[in-house]
């Protein structure tokens, strides 16, 4: 199938473009503003679909709303009429075409011009009306508050809030893209000419601020919200994509002695931290047990042996362990334990613990094996 891409350079066709590339039955054909009318007529000849993502929304004068969203639209639709094709179209509209203003009318009359390009031509057309779209590759300072304050957090630039009670509705570039690539699919005309994302996330101006700088504290707290699903999720993976490219790293502060160095990794919320230790040949750490705190051990470098003790009957079990076997042991309540460097180097151990360390409230007790 022959695709074609309008506004080709832009926050979504890009995104949209990444994906589409990865469909080898597909080929694809790109237009943006610095082409010639006479490639968009070529291109849109030879297609089989149209992806029409073009648009304008911040013009120097109103007149580019027009040019750039309505009357780009008609160009491809007379052409298509000339063709006598009915090549499906895809239209990326606002729900500003709801609104009394430039932007919104020159909106409207695009779609206008596919509900009767789908009416003469008994054409599929599909137009979404996009609440906000946030995601990798949003151009900062231009036409979404999301990716103005992750690049200006990212980059310690002060961001403005006039008021955090604001609420934005919100759709994710991949949810949108997902939506988008799936009309490829389909064969048959509808009736309902318009689409909505499945997933729209309303948040606070409030809330969205606070998240992005927790997402920045984590280099230092090492806290991580919980970012494995949804709004959280998707905003953090936007957040990380706005890093200079230099500051993709970061150092941690651990504690360091004879014995060999401790470093926590992360913190969670819920499901506690992950450490990493080094220890040195011979020597023996822990003697200690917990009430109710637990952790999993896991030598990744070098070779130890583990031991731990039942507080009350004083049954040892005991554990030899290295690199050779990624093999967990696991921390059990009511067991003091220990973890000796039996080998020639340094050893390395990957550390879990079911809460994150609590200084008022260790749950930590010194007893040797």
């Amino acid at each position: 199938m022959k695709v074609l891409v309008t506004g080709a350079d832009g926050f979504i066709a890009k995104n949209l473009i990444e994906h589409l590339k990865r469909d080898k039955s597909l080929e694809l054909y790109l237009y943006s503003k610095k082409d010639s009318l006479n490639i968009l007529e070529a291109y849109v000849k030879e297609v089989d679909f149209i992806f029409h993502l073009a648009g304008v929304n911040r013009p120097k004068n109103k007149e580019e709303f027009y040019e750039g969203n309505s009357s780009l639209t008609k160009i491809i639709v007379d052409i298509l009429k000339k063709e006598e094709k009915n090549t499906p179209i895809l239209l990326s509209s606002s729900t500003q075409s709801l609104l009394d203003n430039d932007y919104g009318k020159s909106k409207l009359e695009a779609e206008n011009l596919l509900l009767n390009y789908a009416k003469e031509c008994n054409s599929n057309i599909y137009i979404y009306l996009l609440p906000n779209v946030f995601g990798k590759w949003s151009r900062p300072n231009y036409n979404s508050v999301i990716s103005t304050w992750c690049h200006n957090i990212t980059h310690n630039i002060d961001i403005t809030i006039n008021d955090e009670n604001h609420i934005l509705n919100l759709v994710y570039i991949d949810d949108v893209i997902k939506s988008f690539v799936n009309k490829l699919k389909i064969k048959n005309t509808f009736a309902n000419k318009y689409f909505e994302i499945d997933t729209v996330h309303s948040k606070t101006l409030g809330e969205i601020k606070s998240l992005l700088f927790k997402f920045k504290d984590n280099r230092k707290t090492l806290v991580i919200p919980d970012v494995a699903s949804g709004f959280e999720r998707a905003l953090y993976a936007t957040y990380l994509s706005y890093l200079d490219e230099n500051d993709f790293s970061y150092e941690l502060k651990g504690h360091k002695d004879e014995r060999g160095t401790f470093f926590e990794v992360l913190k969670t919320l819920d499901s506690g931290q992950f450490s990493l230790s080094s220890t040195a040949p011979g020597v023996m750490r822990g003697n200690h047990y917990h009430h109710t705190k637990n952790e999993k051990f896991l030598v990744i470098k070098g070779e130890a042996t583990i031991e731990l003790k039942h507080i009350i009957t004083n049954k040892i079990v005991s554990y030899k362990v290295s690199d050779k076997k990624m093999e967990v042991v696991e921390m059990i309540p009511g067991y003091t334990h220990n973890i000796k460097n039996t080998g020639d180097e340094e050893m390395l151990l990957f550390l879990w613990a079911n809460e994150s360390f609590d200084q008022d409230n260790p749950d930590t007790y010194f007893l040797e094996v």
